[in-house]
């Protein structure tokens, strides 16, 4: 696990971008399983909606773990 923290720490922008690949991949591979009548331009708008929604959640996430890391390091130095 710390491995995989540290390579994320040191490529966060190909690390965004994965996740990203890797969310639209999987709403095209959920959304062409279901028998809808959308059409396939919809289901690609769809796919990269349900990315963005993903990528955003995880910067907030990943703000939120600097913000929270940063504060404690700042904590344990003015000890």
């Amino acid at each position: 696990m710390e491995g995989l923290q540290s390579w994320v720490s040191e490529h966060k922008l190909t690390s965004i971008g994965a996740i990203w690949a890797t969310a639209v991949g999987a709403s095209m591979a959920y959304t062409s399983t279901k028998t809808t009548p959308f059409k396939p331009s919809l289901r690609i708008i769809h796919a990269r909606m349900h990315a963005q929604a993903l990528t955003l959640a995880v910067l907030s996430g990943a703000a939120l773990y600097h913000h929270y890391e940063k504060s404690t390091t700042d904590h344990n130095h003015q000890k």
